[in-house]
């Protein structure tokens, strides 16, 4: 017999209480609200305000022993309440777009706008109990800016210090936004202090870059840290890049191009590439582009019990089962070149090195695809076309280069439109001429822009997705790289061979109504 789904067992709660049900299908989210009741009561109790009428407070609950709390609640709330009841994943779903943590991060940080008391206590389990009752102003500012950063689907902790002032902001979506109030400069040190005691760095060295790494314990989840110290003009700014290794691990099981965004004509050419028996399959974009998940996205779709998978990457940060993935060690002298010699000697059929940086590792990894391997790799280009350039430039071979390479595939992330806001936008003449569009391309299209709402913390975008550029190398193409000719030519027979480059990528997506003219000005030169 299948389980009850959240909406079953909370109209069985509702029978049995003999109170109402709501599915919350018509709550719409707003600050005045969800101001009802204090934040941290909310995620507690996991229960949510619908509203008020003079005294009496509606408020939706999915699990029965809020029942004991009933009289704690009134008291807090200064309110009598009635009860409804509500799918529990319904409530959470709206507690955590509602960005409803941010107050308890103005909170945190309203003591250090006034004053500070010194505390250094340190724990390995961060939860919502801790946040609320911790004493120390300083520990439960960075537990709240953490835990806050996870809720919005952060990847970077930016900690900037200014001659008056501390910002921290968050990396959401590949774009930095200020987390909070900015801080008062003299609470700078004890707060870069206690950083480097969660990641057991020097506190009296203040003149050199320091990189560590913590581990927490958030929601039962175990979360890495990676930090990095930076001294500037003004004092130490601090990075924290946040490693969810488990939410990553779940989305890696269902990990395939198609999901992360590839579609038609690029799709089609780049499955084909990587289903080549040798050869080497090229990714090149700049940092943060999604260079690395689109390789384990390749890797996810051909890996087999017949093929042994040897990856080498700086570092390995999400495990793909049934692959040996060995982590750079330059300390130790493990490089990508030394490491991948040694990978040739372990018979594999199919290699992924992280990044190719330097001659003798573009060497190798060439020799590997001329030799009967599948080789994946990456390297920092802007486009198809410059990747050549890049590797003449680094002085190997062009003939043995070209004969190697399959495809190279040129990928940036675009943020997408918020759905809950988004909203019809008609561009001016001066701005589509400014974006090198001719007006006709966008006759009888409609084109949107996100107004900012709770669900994408006025921001307008929610999510991103790829757009890319895949040259697969023919005869015509290898022919045209050997005898060197001009950029142009290369790019016109590329077209004439079907390609569709990175702009018209952009332009494509921004017609079909997923991102804004301004985010696809943003990522893509405009030609």
């Amino acid at each position: 017999m299948a389980e009850p789904t959240a909406v079953e067992q909370a109209q069985a709660l509702a029978t049995a209480l003999k109170l109402p049900f709501t599915d919350l299908a018509a709550f719409k989210i707003d600050r005045e609200t969800l101001s009802l009741m204090p934040v941290e009561m909310m995620l507690r109790y996991a229960c949510l305000p619908l509203g008020q009428e003079g005294n009496q407070l509606r408020l939706a609950f999915s699990n029965q022993s809020l029942l004991n709390e009933i009289e704690e609640l009134e008291l807090l709330t200064k309110k009598r309440i009635t009860l409804v009841v509500a799918p529990k994943d319904r409530i959470e779903a709206v507690l955590k777009e509602s960005e409803s943590t941010a107050s308890m991060l103005q909170e945190a940080t309203s003591d250090f706008r006034r004053q500070s008391e010194d505390g250094e206590q340190f724990g390995d389990d961060l939860d919502l109990d801790r946040l609320v009752h911790d004493g120390s102003p300083l520990v439960r500012l960075v537990d709240t800016t953490i835990y806050n950063a996870l809720e919005r689907r952060a990847s970077d902790i930016h900690i900037e210090t200014e001659m008056d002032k501390v910002m921290i902001k968050f990396r959401i979506d590949g774009v930095l936004y200020e987390a909070l109030q900015p801080i008062d400069r003299k609470y700078h040190t004890t707060l870069i202090s206690r950083i480097k005691v969660m990641s057991e760095l020097d506190i009296a060295e203040k003149r050199i870059p320091q990189d560590g790494r913590f581990k927490l314990k958030v929601k039962g989840r175990p979360i890495d840290f990676r930090v990095s110290i930076m001294p500037t003009i003004h004092g130490e700014n601090a990075v924290i890049r946040i490693l969810d290794k488990e939410s990553t691990n779940s989305d890696l099981k269902n990990l395939n191009l198609p999901n992360l965004g590839f579609s038609g004509q690029v799709l089609r050419d780049f499955r084909q590439s990587i289903r080549e028996p040798y050869g080497m399959v090229l990714v090149t974009g700049p940092t943060g582009s999604g260079k690395t998940t689109t390789l384990y996205a390749c890797i996810s779709e051909i890996r087999n019990t017949e093929d042994k998978i040897i990856t080498i990457e700086d570092p390995v940060e999400y495990q793909l089962p049934g692959i040996t993935q060995i982590p750079i060690n330059e300390k130790k002298q493990l490089t990508f070149a030394r490491g991948l010699r040694s990978i040739l000697r372990h018979d594999p059929d199919k290699i992924m090195v992280g990044e190719i940086r330097d001659t003798e590792t573009a060497q190798i990894a060439i020799q590997s695809a001329l030799t009967g391997h599948l080789v994946f790799t990456t390297v920092h280009a802007n486009n198809v076309i410059d990747v050549i350039g890049r590797f003449v430039n680094m002085g190997v071979d062009l003939y043995n280069f070209v004969s190697a390479l399959n495809v190279v595939l040129a990928q940036r992330l675009i943020r997408l439109i918020c759905q809950q806001c988004r909203r019809p936008y008609q561009p001016s003449a001066e701005e589509l001429d400014m974006s090198g569009i001719d007006p006709s391309v966008l006759a009888g299209v409609t084109i949107y822009e996100g107004r900012g709402c709770m669900a994408c913390h006025g921001t307008g975008y929610r999510g991103r997705t790829v757009i890319a550029e895949a040259l697969r190398l023919n005869d015509e193409v290898r022919e045209a790289i050997l005898e060197r000719r001009p950029i142009r030519e290369l790019k016109e027979l590329a077209q004439r061979s079907g390609m569709i480059f990175l702009r018209q990528s952009a332009i494509d997506h921004l017609k079909s109504g997923v991102t804004s003219l301004h985010e696809i000005n943003k990522v893509t030169f405009i030609e």
